[in-house]
């Protein structure tokens, strides 16, 4: 008998990850949710985050899958079985994206861009310097596999680059920094600051008006993790008085952003719709039904969630 995968998520995603499994993963009995459907029969979940009183009706559940590279909306239900194997999605797809996304921010950032948009807003001819990568410093807060990676392709463009992290981390050319007591030594000097990290207990509400202060003179800040990170109404102070001269937020407390936040008026903060890296169908599929393969043969699943440390 088929192991029974339970997939939740918008309609929008049904065609693409339905088609995914048919091609990539046949072994496995693909189910998108339905309400009011028996669900004793489903073996795994997979879900970015779940819908009431769902886990309860989840009798024959084996282990949950993360659609995407964070599980804090998992943890936070209560509901959600905690002798059950949580599962981070690594694959791929996403790092790629990440990694594109980052480096597009930095580069925007590093060149600012803003300038030139300025310059052309009036049809002014300006000349326009910005430092050599080799002289711009960019930290990034959050060594896992997507912060590694960014980390990665930043040295290959020829950036300084630190990285901090609750653990401590070796990275070839990265200045690798750990734990709070090594939090000042990272943000000084760091002129684009990156936020890649898990969503926990101790890092919410980490990028503040204490952290920023710590930061150049200028400096710019890109969260591409979670809203629950930034203290949000200490940002435009900051960027008011110019400690920090742009940022870049995919990610929001609220999500949709409001249409009267005040960020979307703010000078030099730039917007984008929480869609910095989304997990790929296909390279999915194929990443959880190798991950099924494993429990099925009564392997040990891989990335699996600490859920001490939130990730």
């Amino acid at each position: 008998m088929k192991p029974v995968l339970l997939f939740v998520g918008g309609e929008d995603l049904e065609a693409s990850w339905t088609a995914a499994f048919a091609e990539l993963a046949p072994e496995v009995a693909f189910r998108f949710h339905r309400p009011g459907v028996d669900l004793s029969d489903v073996h795994y979940c997979l879900a970015w985050k779940a819908m009431p009183d769902l886990w309860p009706r989840l009798t024959a559940l084996k282990a949950v899958f993360c659609r995407g590279a964070g599980v804090d909306r998992l943890l936070a239900d209560p509901s959600l079985p905690r002798d059950l194997p949580l599962v981070r999605m690594v694959e791929p797809e996403l790092t790629r994206g990440m990694v594109e996304y980052v480096l597009w921010q930095c580069l925007f950032h590093h060149r600012r861009v803003w300038e030139l948009e300025a310059a052309q807003s009036c049809a002014a001819w300006r000349p326009h310097v910005y430092p050599a990568p080799w002289d711009r410093t960019i930290g990034i807060m959050g060594l896992g596999e997507l912060g590694a990676a960014a980390a990665a392709k930043l040295v290959e463009f020829g950036f300084k680059v630190k990285g901090w992290s609750r653990s401590p981390k070796s990275l070839p050319q990265v200045a690798c920094f750990a734990g709070r007591d090594q939090l000042p030594a990272f943000l000084a000097g760091t002129e684009i600051l990156v936020c890649l990290l898990p969503l926990t207990p101790e890092t919410h509400g980490i990028l503040n008006a204490e952290l920023f202060a710590q930061l150049p003179k200028g400096a710019s800040l890109i969260n591409a993790a979670r809203g629950g990170h930034l203290v949000e109404a200490d940002l435009p102070p900051a960027m008011a008085s110019g400690q920090i001269g742009a940022a870049t937020l995919d990610v929001f407390a609220t999500e949709p952003l409001p249409e009267d936040h005040p960020f979307w008026a703010q000078e030099r903060l730039y917007i984008t719709p929480h869609n910095a890296s989304d997990t790929d169908p296909r390279s999915g599929a194929w990443r959880v039904a190798r991950q099924i393969a494993r429990c099925e043969a009564g392997e040990p699943l891989e990335d699996v969630v600490d859920r001490a440390r939130g990730y």
